[in-house]
């Protein structure tokens, strides 16, 4: 495993989160003690006052706001940055790991392990993401099979 996996999987044990059925906003927010809204406006993650907020756009489907929830869990665990003050490139690159950081986050690999078979109809309905999420996840997780020389 890579580190954002190793990372996640010692997150989720650490709130005693094993299942897939177990991941959802509510359940994971509450272990972590962080506040979660939903409102109409994009999603994002705050601080004022020393205390995280992260707001998820209540008009998009429950897959794509836990698939939101990934990303700004992202910039919760590991980025204290303020993308607005900085460089566009910087703000893409830490961007493009918020979205590498939530297809671990929202499919974690130690639970796809545990799994007698993976598939894209697996993962849409055990994890609750949407099509195009699974079928990148799905590619990621084969592909580390595959490199690894492993028979799946």
């Amino acid at each position: 495993m890579n580190r954002t996996e190793l990372y996640v999987k010692r997150l989720y044990k650490n709130m005693n989160i094993y299942h897939p059925y177990q991941l959802m906003i509510g359940t994971v927010s509450k272990k972590m003690n962080l506040s979660v809204t939903f409102w109409d406006f994009t999603s994002e993650i705050t601080l004022y006052k020393g205390i995280y907020k992260i707001f998820i756009n209540e008009r998009q489907s429950e897959q794509q706001q836990w698939q939101d929830f990934g990303h700004e869990m992202y910039h919760f665990c590991h980025d204290h940055v303020v993308y607005d003050r900085l460089h566009e490139s910087y703000a893409e690159y830490g961007e493009s790991k918020a979205d590498y950081f939530a297809y671990h986050f929202c499919v974690p690999t130690f639970m796809l392990q545990q799994l007698d078979e993976v598939n894209i109809h697996v993962i849409t309905t055990m994890f609750n993401v949407e099509f195009d999420f699974a079928l990148r996840r799905l590619e990621m997780y084969q592909n580390k099979i595959l490199s690894k020389g492993v028979v799946m």
